[in-house]
């Protein structure tokens, strides 16, 4: 299967995670997976909670990187969509533990439950953190009710893990 991976060079703007989620949104499109489809939204949230942590957390300028799998025709085409974002910070993510009236630290929990795979690895003198979807295995659980809500509410908030 052939796959397409896109990048886009982020600033160290809180700014910029509206941007990253406007260009992988299109992005998406280009690849066969529709706005309308859960995947899309997941995707669109777990793009947002990644660039967000390498803004807040690093005050660096980052990358975030799509790997799409090409469009096809059958219905259902089995392939993994990946997010990554590196950063100049080689410091680890550390998933937090986040109380009920924390404003933040849910990101980590959060990729965590939305990707089917998670993780981090050394990349030059920083770190690149990427997450995976199956594009055609059950959700384990939608952007709408990971935290009971439509994406919409998502939108213009921002999770932070260190």
């Amino acid at each position: 299967m052939q796959v397409l991976q896109v990048q886009l060079e982020i600033r160290p703007d809180p700014e910029e995670v509206g941007r990253a989620r406007r260009w992988a949104r299109s992005r998406l499109a280009g690849s066969g997976i529709t706005a309308d489809e859960p995947l899309a939204e997941t995707l669109i949230l777990l793009v947002s909670e990644l660039v967000t942590n390498a803004v807040v957390h690093t005050g660096r300028p980052a990358v975030l990187r799509l790997c799409l799998p090409a469009p096809v025709a059958e219905e259902c085409a089995s392939a993994t969509v990946r997010v990554e974002v590196a950063d100049g910070s080689s410091r680890a993510p550390v998933p937090r533990c986040a109380g009920d009236d924390a404003t933040g630290g849910r990101g980590l929990a959060l990729v965590d439950c939305l990707a089917d795979r998670w993780g981090w690895s050394p990349e030059g003198a920083g770190k690149s953190i990427w997450c995976e979807l199956d594009r055609c295995s059950p959700p384990r659980k939608s952007a709408s009710t990971a935290y009971g809500g439509g994406l919409s509410a998502y939108e213009d908030l921002a999770f932070e893990a260190v």
